[in-house]
């Protein structure tokens, strides 16, 4: 299903892990079910790091979060190198 290097929504992962469960559930290996759906069993450790109990939707909810913390990351860093130089301003040392 994945070529290499293929980026996978949260959706689309929490369905691939529900889909290995029941391939192993079923008495393949973990390995055998992880080839069948064309990942990596690096990539399902990983996923199943993160998103290991989650349902689609709280996957999605997850994701947008995660995005939306990286955003207001971004801009207290801006302000704070705003604030830091308007300081310096103040104080004399341009």
């Amino acid at each position: 299903m994945a070529a290499t290097g293929k980026r996978f929504k949260a959706e689309q992962i929490v369905n691939l892990l529900r889909e290995i469960d029941v391939l192993t559930a079923n008495g393949k290996s973990l390995l055998e079910a992880c080839k069948q759906i064309g990942v990596s069993d690096k990539s399902y450790y990983r996923w199943r790091k993160i998103y290991g109990g989650l349902k689609v939707d709280q996957a999605r909810k997850f994701k947008e979060v995660e995005a939306e913390n990286a955003r207001l990351k971004k801009l207290v860093a801006e302000l704070s190198l705003r604030e830091a130089m308007l300081k310096e301003v103040v104080r004399g040392n341009y």
